[in-house]
Protein backbone atom coordinates (compact mmCIF):
# COMPACT_ATOMS: atom_id res chain seq x y z
CA UNK A 1 0.00 0.00 0.00
CA UNK A 2 3.06 2.46 1.10
CA UNK A 3 4.27 1.85 -2.13
CA UNK A 4 0.98 2.75 -4.31
CA UNK A 5 0.64 5.95 -2.65
CA UNK A 6 4.09 6.88 -3.17
CA UNK A 7 4.06 5.95 -6.78
CA UNK A 8 0.74 8.10 -6.79
CA UNK A 9 2.67 11.11 -5.03
CA UNK A 10 5.31 10.99 -8.10
CA UNK A 11 2.62 11.35 -10.60
CA UNK A 12 1.48 14.59 -9.47
CA UNK A 13 5.48 16.11 -10.47
CA UNK A 14 4.67 14.83 -14.21
CA UNK A 15 4.13 18.44 -16.35
CA UNK A 16 4.16 20.09 -12.81
CA UNK A 17 6.14 23.71 -12.40
CA UNK A 18 7.71 22.12 -9.59
CA UNK A 19 11.13 21.27 -12.17
CA UNK A 20 11.03 25.13 -12.70
CA UNK A 21 11.71 25.59 -8.69
CA UNK A 22 14.34 22.31 -8.87
CA UNK A 23 16.30 23.73 -11.62
CA UNK A 24 16.48 27.30 -11.11
CA UNK A 25 16.11 28.04 -7.30
CA UNK A 26 19.64 26.44 -6.11
CA UNK A 27 21.20 28.08 -9.40
CA UNK A 28 20.54 31.67 -7.85
CA UNK A 29 22.48 30.79 -4.85
CA UNK A 30 25.25 29.11 -6.90
CA UNK A 31 25.76 32.64 -9.38
CA UNK A 32 26.10 34.73 -6.54
CA UNK A 33 27.73 32.69 -4.09
CA UNK A 34 30.56 32.61 -7.09
CA UNK A 35 30.11 36.07 -7.39
CA UNK A 36 30.91 36.68 -3.93
CA UNK A 37 33.84 34.41 -3.61
CA UNK A 38 35.38 36.16 -6.42
CA UNK A 39 35.10 39.72 -5.44
CA UNK A 40 36.54 39.03 -2.27
CA UNK A 41 39.49 36.41 -3.26
CA UNK A 42 41.82 38.98 -0.82
CA UNK A 43 40.15 37.71 2.40
CA UNK A 44 38.60 34.47 1.07
CA UNK A 45 41.91 32.07 0.85
CA UNK A 46 41.15 28.49 1.37
CA UNK A 47 39.66 27.68 -1.84
CA UNK A 48 36.92 24.91 -2.17
CA UNK A 49 36.43 25.18 1.23
CA UNK A 50 36.06 29.27 1.00
CA UNK A 51 33.83 28.54 -1.94
CA UNK A 52 31.49 26.46 0.04
CA UNK A 53 30.86 29.52 2.74
CA UNK A 54 30.09 31.61 0.15
CA UNK A 55 27.38 28.97 -1.83
CA UNK A 56 25.77 28.05 1.48
CA UNK A 57 25.35 31.38 2.75
CA UNK A 58 22.48 31.78 0.08
CA UNK A 59 21.52 28.48 -0.19
CA UNK A 60 20.33 26.58 3.26
CA UNK A 61 19.23 29.44 4.65
CA UNK A 62 17.06 30.52 1.99
CA UNK A 63 16.60 28.68 -1.17
CA UNK A 64 17.24 25.26 0.11
CA UNK A 65 14.10 25.69 2.74
CA UNK A 66 12.10 27.48 -0.02
CA UNK A 67 12.26 24.66 -2.54
CA UNK A 68 11.33 22.07 0.23
CA UNK A 69 8.29 24.21 1.29
CA UNK A 70 6.95 24.61 -1.99
CA UNK A 71 6.99 20.90 -2.93
CA UNK A 72 5.30 20.00 0.35
CA UNK A 73 2.83 22.62 -0.30
CA UNK A 74 2.02 21.31 -3.51
CA UNK A 75 1.79 17.73 -2.24
CA UNK A 76 -0.55 18.56 -0.23
CA UNK A 77 -2.60 20.94 -2.98
CA UNK A 78 -4.97 18.68 -4.72
CA UNK A 79 -6.23 17.45 -1.32
CA UNK A 80 -7.03 20.81 -0.76
CA UNK A 81 -8.54 21.61 -3.11
CA UNK A 82 -12.59 21.27 -3.93
CA UNK A 83 -13.87 18.10 -2.31
CA UNK A 84 -10.63 15.84 -2.47
CA UNK A 85 -10.32 16.31 1.14
CA UNK A 86 -13.38 14.22 1.98
CA UNK A 87 -12.53 11.76 -0.85
CA UNK A 88 -9.21 11.59 0.61
CA UNK A 89 -10.28 10.78 4.04
CA UNK A 90 -13.10 8.14 3.00
CA UNK A 91 -10.69 6.55 0.79
CA UNK A 92 -9.62 2.74 2.41
CA UNK A 93 -5.99 4.05 3.19
CA UNK A 94 -3.88 4.10 6.31
CA UNK A 95 -3.27 7.99 7.35
CA UNK A 96 -0.14 6.90 8.56
CA UNK A 97 0.57 5.62 4.88
CA UNK A 98 -0.47 8.85 3.11
CA UNK A 99 1.58 10.97 5.30
CA UNK A 100 4.28 8.43 5.22
CA UNK A 101 4.13 8.03 1.27
CA UNK A 102 4.06 12.07 1.41
CA UNK A 103 7.07 12.42 3.45
CA UNK A 104 9.35 9.64 1.38
CA UNK A 105 8.69 11.47 -1.65
CA UNK A 106 9.78 15.16 -0.20
CA UNK A 107 13.06 13.41 0.82
CA UNK A 108 13.53 12.00 -2.35
CA UNK A 109 13.51 15.02 -4.04
CA UNK A 110 15.35 17.15 -1.49
CA UNK A 111 18.08 14.50 -1.72
CA UNK A 112 18.24 15.24 -5.14
CA UNK A 113 17.87 19.16 -4.54
CA UNK A 114 20.89 18.50 -2.33
CA UNK A 115 23.04 17.00 -4.97
CA UNK A 116 22.06 19.41 -7.61
CA UNK A 117 23.56 21.90 -5.21
CA UNK A 118 26.70 19.92 -4.10
CA UNK A 119 26.91 19.43 -8.33
CA UNK A 120 26.20 23.41 -9.25
CA UNK A 121 28.87 24.12 -6.30
CA UNK A 122 31.56 21.77 -8.13
CA UNK A 123 30.85 23.46 -11.47
CA UNK A 124 31.63 26.74 -9.86
CA UNK A 125 34.44 25.71 -8.31
CA UNK A 126 35.82 24.49 -11.61
CA UNK A 127 35.10 27.50 -13.77
CA UNK A 128 36.79 29.73 -10.82
CA UNK A 129 40.16 27.65 -11.63
CA UNK A 130 40.32 25.01 -9.01
CA UNK A 131 41.96 21.80 -9.81
CA UNK A 132 39.96 18.49 -10.14
CA UNK A 133 42.90 16.66 -7.91
CA UNK A 134 41.75 19.47 -4.94
CA UNK A 135 38.25 18.57 -4.43
CA UNK A 136 37.50 17.55 -0.92
CA UNK A 137 35.23 14.54 -1.85
CA UNK A 138 35.46 13.05 1.77
CA UNK A 139 33.55 16.12 2.81
CA UNK A 140 31.75 16.68 0.04
CA UNK A 141 30.17 13.34 0.75
CA UNK A 142 29.81 14.21 4.67
CA UNK A 143 27.93 17.59 3.72
CA UNK A 144 25.61 15.94 1.09
CA UNK A 145 24.76 13.06 3.82
CA UNK A 146 24.13 15.46 6.73
CA UNK A 147 22.17 18.07 4.16
CA UNK A 148 19.96 15.16 3.35
CA UNK A 149 19.42 14.19 6.91
CA UNK A 150 18.45 17.57 8.25
CA UNK A 151 16.42 18.55 4.67
CA UNK A 152 14.33 15.29 5.76
CA UNK A 153 13.90 16.88 8.95
CA UNK A 154 12.37 20.34 7.16
CA UNK A 155 10.22 17.74 5.14
CA UNK A 156 8.62 16.68 8.02
CA UNK A 157 7.98 20.24 9.41
CA UNK A 158 6.49 21.83 6.09
CA UNK A 159 4.77 18.50 5.82
CA UNK A 160 2.81 19.43 9.16
CA UNK A 161 2.29 23.03 7.97
CA UNK A 162 1.21 22.25 4.48
CA UNK A 163 -1.15 19.63 5.98
CA UNK A 164 -2.80 22.13 8.69
CA UNK A 165 -2.15 25.25 6.63
CA UNK A 166 -4.60 25.06 3.32
CA UNK A 167 -2.88 28.52 1.29
CA UNK A 168 -0.21 27.68 -0.79
CA UNK A 169 1.80 30.89 -0.02
CA UNK A 170 1.55 31.15 3.49
CA UNK A 171 3.07 27.16 3.98
CA UNK A 172 6.07 28.09 1.58
CA UNK A 173 6.66 31.92 3.68
CA UNK A 174 6.31 29.41 6.96
CA UNK A 175 9.60 27.40 5.45
CA UNK A 176 11.38 30.94 4.39
CA UNK A 177 11.06 32.01 7.97
CA UNK A 178 12.28 28.37 9.43
CA UNK A 179 15.53 28.76 7.37
CA UNK A 180 15.91 32.64 8.61
CA UNK A 181 15.06 31.36 12.08
CA UNK A 182 17.88 28.38 11.72
CA UNK A 183 20.62 30.85 10.30
CA UNK A 184 19.96 32.96 14.22
CA UNK A 185 19.69 29.77 15.99
CA UNK A 186 23.12 28.06 14.56
CA UNK A 187 24.56 31.37 15.32
CA UNK A 188 23.70 31.36 19.16
CA UNK A 189 24.92 27.92 19.33
CA UNK A 190 20.86 26.29 19.49
CA UNK A 191 21.00 24.54 16.37
CA UNK A 192 20.37 21.14 17.60
CA UNK A 193 16.85 22.74 19.56
CA UNK A 194 15.42 24.24 16.06
CA UNK A 195 14.52 21.80 12.84
CA UNK A 196 15.32 24.10 10.32
CA UNK A 197 19.65 24.65 11.64
CA UNK A 198 19.53 21.20 11.10
CA UNK A 199 20.10 21.56 7.38
CA UNK A 200 22.45 24.19 7.97
CA UNK A 201 24.43 22.28 10.54
CA UNK A 202 24.13 19.03 8.48
CA UNK A 203 25.92 21.06 5.33
CA UNK A 204 28.12 22.93 7.78
CA UNK A 205 26.96 25.79 6.49
CA UNK A 206 29.17 28.92 6.00
CA UNK A 207 31.73 27.33 8.42
CA UNK A 208 33.09 23.88 6.81
CA UNK A 209 35.43 23.46 10.14
CA UNK A 210 33.04 23.38 12.57
CA UNK A 211 32.38 19.90 14.51
CA UNK A 212 29.54 18.12 13.75
CA UNK A 213 27.90 16.89 16.83
CA UNK A 214 26.84 13.26 15.09
CA UNK A 215 25.07 12.06 18.48
CA UNK A 216 23.28 15.28 19.19
CA UNK A 217 22.40 15.83 15.56
CA UNK A 218 21.18 12.33 15.05
CA UNK A 219 19.07 12.35 17.84
CA UNK A 220 17.48 16.11 17.05
CA UNK A 221 16.96 14.64 13.44
CA UNK A 222 15.00 11.40 14.56
CA UNK A 223 13.27 13.42 17.09
CA UNK A 224 11.90 16.34 15.16
CA UNK A 225 10.99 13.82 12.26
CA UNK A 226 8.68 11.83 14.83
CA UNK A 227 7.24 14.55 16.22
CA UNK A 228 5.99 16.34 13.14
CA UNK A 229 4.99 13.19 11.59
CA UNK A 230 3.38 11.79 14.09
CA UNK A 231 1.35 15.27 14.40
CA UNK A 232 0.26 15.18 10.58
CA UNK A 233 -0.94 11.34 11.14
CA UNK A 234 -2.71 12.54 14.54
CA UNK A 235 -4.23 15.25 12.76
CA UNK A 236 -5.24 13.49 9.75
CA UNK A 237 -7.22 10.84 12.43
CA UNK A 238 -8.40 13.93 14.00
CA UNK A 239 -10.16 15.35 10.40
CA UNK A 240 -11.50 11.35 10.16
CA UNK A 241 -13.33 11.67 13.52
CA UNK A 242 -14.28 15.14 13.06
CA UNK A 243 -15.88 14.10 8.82
CA UNK A 244 -17.42 10.21 10.62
Amino acid sequence: MFFSVWRAERLKLRHSPMWIAFFLLPMIPAFFGTVNYLGNLEILTDGWYSLWTQHTLFSCYFFLPLVIGIYCAYLWRLEHNGYNWNLMLTAPVSRTVIVLGKVANAVVLTAAVVLWTIALYLISGLLCGFGVHTIPWKELAQWSMGGIAGGAVVCAVQMFAALVIRAFAVSAGIALIGGISGLAMLSKGYALFDPYALLCLGMKANNPDQTLPVVGFAVSCIGFSVLFIGAAIAYLHHQDAKTG
